[in-house]
């Protein structure tokens, strides 16, 4: 299974989302590589930083933030369980290359107008995948959502009919991704990290689902 972790705004949680589900993934024994297709190299420094903390490493962290992406994507996948493509912001060569690769599409997005209003440039390269690609599956996934907050509520119900529908699971706003991503780690080896896995862990089940 190849999912892309896409939206063309910045700081909406893609590689963030893309570490904790390979992370997840691998702790259940699955065989899991990460694509760094950002230019920005986010997900590489990661994975650098913890060689640096000698941190045993879970999964493979590979950059190829390029446009040939969906072509060496699958022969990736060939010797995986699970890829995870970190997409880019405003690359829109490499989000199509990478939309074109994928067996499932994620987007995250906050809790926000402004992300909703932002979401209309790769809602339109998903529409120009499809051509290629009509069973490309896509999600919407509400990530760094504060706590009981009502806008959460009223912008999943929004999408709830669109197309791309919503994923029930969202993700909330904690600092402890912050915290465990300052050391090269996930939120399961944090020791404040219980809720915030609870959600990972929610969040890789849904999508295994779907993408079955």
């Amino acid at each position: 299974m190849i999912v892309a972790l896409l939206n063309q705004k910045g700081g909406v949680g893609k590689t963030t989302l893309a570490l904790h589900l390979a992370g997840a993934w691998a702790n259940n024994g699955k065989r899991v590589v990460v694509i760094d297709a950002d230019p920005q190299g986010s997900a590489l420094d990661w994975s650098e930083q913890r060689a640096r903390e000698t941190v045993p490493r879970l999964f493979g962290v590979v950059g190829l933030a390029r446009d040939t992406l969906h072509r060496e994507a699958p022969e990736i996948a060939r010797d995986a369980d699970h890829v995870l493509i970190d997409g880019p912001p405003r690359v829109a060569t490499l989000m199509r290359s990478a939309l074109l690769a994928a067996d499932l599409v994620v987007i995250p997005a906050q809790p926000s107008p402004f992300d909703g209003w932002a979401s209309g440039e790769i809602l339109r390269l998903l529409q120009e995948a499809r051509l290629f690609r009509p069973q490309l599956v896509a999600r919407f996934v509400l990530n760094r959502c504060g706590a009981r907050t009502i806008i959460a509520r009223e912008t999943a119900e929004a999408l709830a009919d669109n197309d791309p529908p919503v994923l029930a699971t969202r993700i909330g706003q904690r600092v402890v991704f912050a915290e465990a991503a300052r050391t090269g780690r996930l939120v399961c080896e944090m020791p404040q990290g219980a809720p915030a896995m609870r959600e990972i862990a929610a969040l890789s089940t849904e999508i295994e689902r779907i993408a079955r």
